[in-house]
């Protein structure tokens, strides 16, 4: 009884290391319909405007992008401040479906951790362009 106990736990804690070892995979972050959506607002930090992307072709070219871009999952981000462009996308009923943040055309920070663009790049200049 208590071997197969040991055995238990050894093994859940194997799965676990496995699972969370798959976890730095690279992968897509962003799987979204362009047509799903209705706005991205978007907050710049290096100076604190915020814009609402309402126009069709703008959405399209960031979904598209960001859909297009994999991520390898890297060190933890918190307690880390400031940042190039605070993301928040919307669906058609005005619900928040993805929040991201693009600190630079390789790097962005989602769900609490650094993710590295291993495969294409994120647009930086384009949404940078946005805010002039």
């Amino acid at each position: 009884m208590i071997k197969n106990k040991k055995n238990i736990i050894i093994i859940s804690i194997l799965i676990l290391v496995v699972l969370y070892g798959l976890t730095y995979i690279p992968h897509r972050i962003s799987h979204i319909k362009p047509n799903e959506v209705s706005k991205i607002n978007i907050r710049c930090g290096y100076n604190g405007d915020y814009i609402e992307i309402t126009k069709k072709s703008d959405i399209e070219h960031i979904i598209n992008n960001l859909n297009s871009v994999t991520f390898k999952k890297d060190k933890p981000s918190f307690f880390y401040m400031g940042y190039s462009f605070n993301l928040k996308i919307y669906n058609n009923k005005q619900r928040v479906i993805k929040k991201l943040i693009i600190n630079s055309e390789e790097t962005i920070r989602y769900k609490g951790f650094f993710h590295r663009a291993k495969k294409n790049k994120i647009d930086y200049e384009y949404i940078k362009n946005l805010f002039e």
